[in-house]
């Protein structure tokens, strides 16, 4: 029943691809998209030429994928002429970082130096800044703030430092989760060098209201992950996700809450794979731009 009633939904989608878009003119960003959809992570980079691929041709605008695997990339002299080959800008390159050690504050800080003059070399201008996984079973956000605050302030600098912009990015199971921790951070750190680069599928699967804190860190939020979230039964064939306007998130209201915001923001389109999605991620992508093409953004041709 479950796939049947995705099938009927996807069809939805791609048939609201054949209807004209309406005059964008007011619509000012420009929405990448991540290659995490493709599953071209540190274990499998090899999936991110193909996924670099139906990102251009779809006409998004940037891509983003895993800074390790720009590094690795980089370093075997491949990433350069993946980016000419397809003629499509890199945007960012997301980071996991550890924040709860302080005795790994250093090596980190010199993981993230290098890495960021990757993603610069290569023209992109932004690094999000994540934390691993954790744990949560026990876990105290009160007792590691002073040291997370820290340690995410170097991290900050230091891709400063570099010449790229950089953000925090929420995450389920990770040291920052809960609307609690993500209010307890983002309002301790230092913004002149760390912005907030939510994922807004994540704020909604941890519980929060993804608008209320897009409305009340717009001023710093400079980069998004936008993803659509289902939950429960219904969306146990993607682990819980959908692809853009499949799910419970407020997207529309998000998109209207960044357009008004005054400041340039980078949106990655992003959804999580898992072993039961019924369809390819290049027809996810396909569904997004339709519904991102009804809210009135343009793609390139």
């Amino acid at each position: 029943m479950l796939r049947r009633t995705f099938a009927k939904s996807i069809a939805i989608g791609l048939g609201a691809a054949a209807v004209p878009a309406l005059p964008a003119a007011e619509r000012k960003l420009k929405v990448g998209h991540t290659a995490l959809t493709w599953n071209a992570g540190p274990r499998s980079p090899e999936f991110l030429e193909e996924a670099v691929k139906d990102i251009a041709e779809l006409g998004y605008h940037s891509w983003e994928t895993f800074a390790e695997v720009l590094g690795d990339w980089d370093a075997k002299g491949t990433l350069g002429p993946l980016i000419e080959k397809y003629k499509i800008p890199l945007k960012s390159g997301y980071l996991s970082t550890n924040l709860i050690d302080p005795a790994r504050q250093k090596e980190t800080v010199a993981q993230i130096t290098q890495l960021s003059k990757v993603i610069k070399k290569h023209g992109g201008t932004y690094l999000v800044l994540a934390s691993s996984g954790i744990k949560r079973s026990g876990y105290n956000f009160k007792e590691h703030r002073s040291h997370i605050v820290a340690a995410l302030n170097d991290y900050a600098k230091a891709v400063v430092d570099a010449g790229l912009g950089t953000g925090f990015h929420q995450h389920t199971g990770t040291a920052i989760d809960t609307e609690e921790e993500v209010y307890g951070l983002m309002e301790a750190v230092d913004t002149r060098n760390c912005k907030f680069a939510p994922d807004v599928g994540q704020l909604q699967k941890g519980g929060s209201d993804p608008v209320k804190i897009v409305k009340h860190f717009l001023p710093i939020l400079d980069h998004m992950h936008l993803k659509d979230f289902v939950g429960g039964e219904a969306g146990e064939e993607f682990s819980g996700y959908y692809p853009l306007g499949q799910g419970k998130v407020d997207l529309a209201a998000i998109l209207d809450l960044m357009e008004g915001a005054g400041h340039p923001s980078n949106i990655m389109v992003e959804l999580d794979r898992s072993a039961k999605n019924p369809v390819s991620a290049r027809q996810t992508a396909v569904i997004a731009k339709a519904y991102l093409e009804k809210q009135r953004y343009k793609f390139r041709a």
